[in-house]
């Protein structure tokens, strides 16, 4: 597939896939039709790994130029490095789970809701995949309306409400990124990234810029205190979105900060690194804590995701104090590659976590922990899948979930040793409110009778959390050969952060 536009494929093919069964009245041919799609796009996918060149990892490959609008320098133009590779292969992969997953859950307007799935998943590929900044602020903006409608439409009893706050926290945080892009076009004249990876910006230029991407990319993440809508976000969307919101879209919030914070404007990320990690530290903690005291599964589930992406954001800024001020390259690589492969292990614990919450939810229809107890003893193989996520969650060694961890806290105990221990306590918090939801909502007696009556997982659920566990488990195995194809990409990016581009 080398002389194929892979990438516009791996973007249209979902649009279009998605857009054609718009005109799909049936609800089975709508769900049949759109797991193709998936499956050709997750397939297709594989292609990059593939034709991915691995000695030539600083480059970026499967380009793609046109011009799009001549007259501003915007083009559509298209390539990967090891960094987004990882990024679009998560999300065609949990494109597929996700629909597997949503299998006959939804029986109204199912061709609409598939149809918003694999749109979703179009442009999410085309943001990971963007070389240009404002055909990457176009999909950044275009994602929003397929998962406003996922959850405006078919959420629960306060959807609107949180379908509305999920809109205007990303959009005020894309409105100020947009200013951002547009004031870098009048100084440097490209919307090209590699173009203003080579900007020159004074200090207070910087700093305008640096607030700008932040909270765009702080409200996706969620970072405190923009955290507020994810919770609702979540307990009122139906399970494949918050698969997809969860295992997808807060990842679009850790690559925006690779891509554009530390590589533009190096300088002013370094100057206010230290607030970036006090708000980390605030999530990793604060937000654990605030898990504890949960009684919705979906609520708490949403929490520790805060807490968890906490740990990409404190990668990623440790690294630049790390490069700037203790000129320690090998430790900030080690800080940026932990936040990489933190984010992919949450793709998989929390999309796992979602499921498992959808599983139970598809039978009793409540989210309420008190309403569940003694559910291993009808259902053992769930049990046994739920147990690992959980003890995934909780950063059990052997796990994907405590690789990353473990490489970030690492890598900030060489810049700082108590910021490694604050974000150490994330392994009793996030054990104390894992374990404690589910010894309530798997162990002691069966005392409710319609828990009773609950079936074990059938075999669509037995493939979904079945290939969750494999991916949890072998990546926390053996890393190796995630680490491997992003480490060219990594240490570019080390070397990009520890240059100065003041004016």
């Amino acid at each position: 597939m080398s002389n194929w536009p892979l990438l516009s494929i791996l973007i249209w093919l979902p649009i279009f896939g998605g857009a054609v069964i718009l005109a799909v009245r049936n609800a089975q041919t709508a769900r049949w039709a759109s797991l193709a799609v998936a499956l050709l796009t997750f397939l297709a996918s594989l292609g990059l790994l593939s034709g991915y060149d691995r000695g030539a990892g600083e480059v970026l490959q499967f380009v793609e130029q046109h011009p799009w609008i001549p007259a501003y320098g915007i083009g559509y133009n298209l390539a990967v490095d090891g960094i987004a590779i990882a990024l679009v292969l998560l999300t065609t992969l949990v494109g597929v789970l996700a629909l597997i997953g949503a299998w006959g859950v939804v029986d109204k307007r199912v061709n609409q809701y598939v149809a918003a799935f694999l749109i979703l998943e179009g442009v999410t590929v085309g943001i990971f995949a963007a070389t240009d900044a404002m055909l990457f602020y176009v999909f950044f903006e275009a994602m929003l309306i397929p998962m406003f409608l996922i959850i405006g439409v078919w959420g629960g009893p306060r959807r609107i409400y949180a379908a509305l706050k999920f809109f205007l926290y990303t959009f005020l945080g894309s409105v100020l990124m947009l200013v951002a892009l547009i004031y870098l076009y009048l100084k440097g004249g490209s919307f090209q990234l590699a173009d203003l990876y080579q900007l020159q910006l004074s200090a207070k230029e910087q700093t305008w810029v640096f607030f700008a991407f932040l909270i765009a990319f702080a409200v996706k993440v969620p970072m405190f205190p923009v955290h507020t809508w994810l919770p609702d976000a979540h307990v009122e969307a139906p399970t494949a979105g918050s698969v997809i919101l969860a295992a997808i879209a807060l990842k679009i919030g850790g690559y925006g900060f690779l891509r554009f914070n530390l590589p533009i404007v190096p300088d002013a990320s370094h100057e206010w690194a230290w607030l970036v990690i006090a708000l980390s530290l605030v999530a990793v903690v604060y937000v654990g804590l605030v898990a504890l005291v949960q009684d919705d599964m979906k609520k708490l589930v949403a929490y520790s995701s805060i807490a968890h992406m906490g740990f990409v954001t404190l990668g990623t800024f440790v690294a630049l104090w790390l490069v700037r001020e203790a000129g320690n390259p090998d430790a900030a690589r080690l800080g940026l590659q932990g936040a990489m492969v933190q984010m992919v292990s949450h793709g998989f614990v929390s999309g796992a976590m979602f499921s498992c919450i959808g599983v139970l939810y598809d039978r009793l229809h409540t989210r309420r922990i008190a309403d569940y107890g003694g559910v291993a003893n009808v259902m053992p193989w769930f049990a046994a899948f739920a147990l690992l996520f959980f003890m995934a969650n909780s950063g059990l060694p052997g796990t994907s979930g405590f690789v990353g961890e473990f490489m970030v806290v690492l890598s900030s105990f060489q810049w700082e040793p108590l910021v490694a221990l604050a974000a150490a306590t994330t392994l009793i918090i996030g054990a104390a409110y894992s374990l404690w939801l589910y010894k309530r909502v798997f162990f002691g007696e069966v005392g409710n009778a319609h828990v009773a009556e609950m079936k074990d997982i059938n075999g669509r659920e037995w493939l979904v959390l079945g290939v969750f566990a494999v991916g949890t488990l072998a990546l926390g195995v053996y890393p190796r050969p995630l680490t491997e194809l992003m480490e060219p990409s990594i240490a570019k990016l080390a070397m990009q952060i520890a240059s100065s581009k003041l004016l």
